[in-house]
């Protein structure tokens, strides 16, 4: 568990590093040289692995989610067989929660990468 904890937080500060601004050489613009700071050249690169991983992630949890929610209703539905219709309906309706949870993650993944433009409130 701490081995996965560790290549976590590696990926995530991996990943806020592909986000900054890189420095770039440009061609000879006057006095400054030419080294300057060029604003978000893989800021976009970044932002897709980023909503990737997210989406990723949120997919891995709500698949983990709900399978334990299936194990889990198949044991107590072979304990107690007259409660299986209960146990069932209780099963879909939290894997269904589950499932909306891990939409929404993925659509915010998706809207954060800038691959979905969201246009502004007119008003």
């Amino acid at each position: 568990m701490n081995r996965i904890f560790t290549t976590t937080v590696m990926a995530f500060a991996a990943l806020a590093l592909l986000t900054m601004g890189t420095a770039t050489a440009m061609p000879d613009s006057g006095a400054l040289g030419g080294l300057m700071l060029a604003q978000g050249e893989l800021s976009g690169l970044g932002a897709g692995l980023g909503a990737g991983l997210a989406a990723g992630l949120a997919v891995i949890g709500a698949a983990l989610g709900i399978g334990r929610i299936g194990g889990n209703a198949v044991e107590a539905t072979a304990r107690q067989p007259e409660m299986a219709g209960r146990i069932f309906i209780n099963m879909i309706l939290t894997a269904a929660l589950i499932e909306g949870v891990a939409l929404f993650a993925v659509i915010v993944g998706v809207i954060v990468s800038g691959k979905f433009p969201v246009a502004p409130a007119a008003g």
